[in-house]
């Protein structure tokens, strides 16, 4: 038997977006976790009695543990996000590799859906400046009408390339090569707040910051879905990450 043509998307039928999202999917992760991690060191098995008491009452050890970055105590927790953005995004978040675990969704094992990014009004698209001393600034109507529609055109063109491969029983895994960057996916992230709190020093911009940073914006979309999430869960560690300069311990 032959196979079945894969129908021929329109372009009708593919979605554009120019959003990220970001679902706390699981989490064991709260202030009590850095507390008791961090007082093994004097109690010992006594330590775990902090996971019985309120840890206001100890925000001022997990302030010092920030200040004057004892590090391992923000790890004993974990939390799970499931990210939906373009690949592009992707791309830059796994060069965090300590502390974070990734599954990406496959175009070896499914056929990838027609979703893809086009920047909203609100992103900044003209680089000016030199290399490592650069700035964005606001793109005119004229430019931003060019981005929308050419990157229309290209996903077009690029998807209907992709579905005429499969149509004539092409592997997904080779026909995927004619996908680009701008394509949505989605993953599972998992990370404790240590590894947290580094990605977040790199990827978001923030008044406290004592490090500047200058992520691309995209990932910085990403980066606040999640910091929200963390805050609510750690709000003393939350605290006190930003009282002391957003920088990781």
């Amino acid at each position: 038997m032959g196979r079945t043509p894969t129908p021929v998307t329109t372009p009708e039928s593919l979605t554009f977006r120019s959003d990220v999202t970001v679902e706390l999917v699981k989490s064991s992760a709260s202030d009590a976790d850095v507390l008791f991690a961090a007082r093994v060191s004097t109690a010992g098995e006594q330590s775990l009695d902090e996971l019985k008491k309120d840890p206001e009452r100890s925000k001022g050890l997990i302030n010092y543990l920030m200040r004057d970055r004892h590090g391992s105590p923000f790890e004993h927790n974990s939390m799970t996000f499931f990210i939906s953005a373009p690949i592009f995004v992707f791309r830059e978040f796994m060069r965090h590799r300590v502390g974070w675990s990734y599954n990406e969704e496959s175009g070896r094992y499914r056929e990838l859906q027609p979703v893809f990014y086009v920047p909203g009004t609100d992103r900044k698209l003209v680089q000016q400046g030199r290399p490592g001393k650069y700035v964005f600034v606001e793109g005119t109507p004229a430019q931003h009408e060019a981005v929308s529609s050419t990157l229309h055109e290209s996903y077009e063109q690029a998807y209907a390339a992709y579905q005429k491969m499969l149509a004539e029983g092409v592997a997904r895994e080779v026909a995927r090569a004619a996908l680009p960057v701008g394509l949505y996916s989605s993953m599972y992230a998992t990370c404790n707040a240590r590894s947290l709190m580094h990605f977040l020093g790199l990827r978001t911009q923030h008044e406290l910051a004592t490090v500047p940073s200058f992520p691309q914006r995209e990932i910085e979309m990403v980066g606040e879905k999640m910091e929200a999430e963390w805050a609510k869960l750690m709000p003393l560690t939350y605290a006190a990450f930003n009282a002391n300069g957003r920088v990781a311990p």
